[in-house]
């Protein structure tokens, strides 16, 4: 059922049933919505503008992450949670019991859905961990999804944030926001993906958006130097268990922006780097940074096609690789910033915006919420400082 009465030729139509071999490499579909100034708006608006970009999925992963759900808990990290079994779930709680007052501990909210096969125990707690006797509380949780993820069989760490959470599974996105009850949330930044399965089989936990801290991540693409990435984390702490490309922008993420407190725009230039021609006729000042960020950082450049967007609690950026071979468009009404994969899944959610337009290749677009200067601009270009 086309629950929002938008437009679309059902896969079924070329796609008899979602095949794991069936591949189309420039698919996927993602899509943001941001509010700067932190006014709530219901779930509904980021499914409607998913909903459209159907065919860029089939069937086999979808997800939505929302911020602003919890305010009544928002001084806690709330852990969502997916369990193969109640084996897995006890020795969890025995884990977390050790190093975190647990808050709440309750099933995740849903509804029957025909086209959601639930095969996971959904679980979300909201931890204490102002107790913790490391250095930083945020390393430690941290620390914390690394163990969960790498040693607990049938435990997997959805989301870890405050005031915030992933919802993701195994099918097209209008199922998966319904079967997760997203109507009946309200949030000021929602970012959703439609999974189309290049490399990984589709499974639950494989679908986006993939999390660590605050930080979410959708994309659209094929990051070739995964085991690079993957190898750079490791030298800093981060486990890659998960087998796939995005795992490793999350974490790439949360080590440039929250660890070593680089801003958007240097992360963009680590992530989508100049060429070294262009390096090379670049005005010093810049020469000299983009050299030092590649030669100190050239693990963590992303090689492929890729279109992602990164959010926390205070911001949403889109970015594309350094020759846009993934599509990516943004555009801005009032106080909303909108980036999706299409324009069509903008429009479809916002009939007239005061300007849309399609970002440069690895130039980012981000938006930031108000910090009492309601003429802050939402920024396109690196103009590095």
């Amino acid at each position: 059922m086309n629950r929002f009465n938008v437009d679309y030729y059902s896969a079924s139509s070329f796609i008899p049933i979602p095949d794991k071999d069936y591949r189309i490499s420039s698919a996927c579909g993602i899509s943001g919505i941001m509010n700067r100034s932190g006014r709530s708006f219901n779930g509904e608006m980021i499914m409607k503008s998913m909903e459209i970009m159907h065919e860029r999925g089939n069937g086999l992963g979808a997800g939505f992450a929302a911020y602003g759900i919890y305010p009544h808990l928002k001084g806690f990290y709330c852990f969502h949670m997916l369990y193969d079994d109640e084996f897995a779930k006890e020795e969890t709680e025995e884990f977390l019991k050790k190093k975190y007052r647990i808050i709440e501990s309750e099933p995740i909210p849903t509804r029957k859905n025909p086209r959601i096969k639930e095969v996971h125990i959904l679980w979300r707690y909201f931890l204490d961990a102002g107790f913790a006797e490391t250095s930083s509380e945020e390393d430690e949780v941290v620390s914390t999804v690394m163990f969960i993820n790498e040693k607990i069989k049938g435990a997997f760490v959805v989301s870890s944030g405050k005031n915030m959470g992933i919802f993701k599974g195994v099918g097209y996105p209008e199922d998966i926001g319904d079967f997760y009850r997203l109507d009946e949330y309200s949030g000021y930044i929602w970012t959703a993906h439609n999974r189309f399965p290049t490399n990984t089989s589709g499974w639950w936990g494989g679908a986006h958006p993939f999390g660590i801290l605050n930080w979410s991540v959708v994309h659209n693409g094929e990051i070739s130097s995964y085991g690079i990435n993957r190898r750079f984390l490791e030298n800093y702490g981060y486990k890659c268990t998960l087998s796939t490309d995005t795992e490793v922008i999350a974490y790439l993420v949360d080590l440039f922006m929250r660890k070593m407190k680089y801003s958007h725009r240097v992360t963009s230039k680590i992530f989508a780097a100049p060429f070294w021609s262009e390096i090379d006729n670049a005005p010093e000042n810049e020469k000299n940074l983009y050299t030092a960020l590649r030669m100190n950082y050239g693990g963590a450049l992303l090689n492929g096609p890729f279109a992602i967007i990164v959010a926390n609690n205070q911001m949403m950026m889109g970015l594309s690789d350094r020759i846009k071979l993934r599509p990516l468009v943004a555009a801005t009404k009032d106080d909303f910033l909108f980036i999706a994969s299409e324009e069509a899944a903008i429009r479809v959610v916002c009939k007239d915006p005061q300007k849309i337009w399609s970002p440069k290749a690895g130039e980012p677009i981000a938006g930031f919420l108000y910090s009492g200067n309601r003429e802050e601009k939402i920024t396109e270009t690196v103009a590095l400082r």
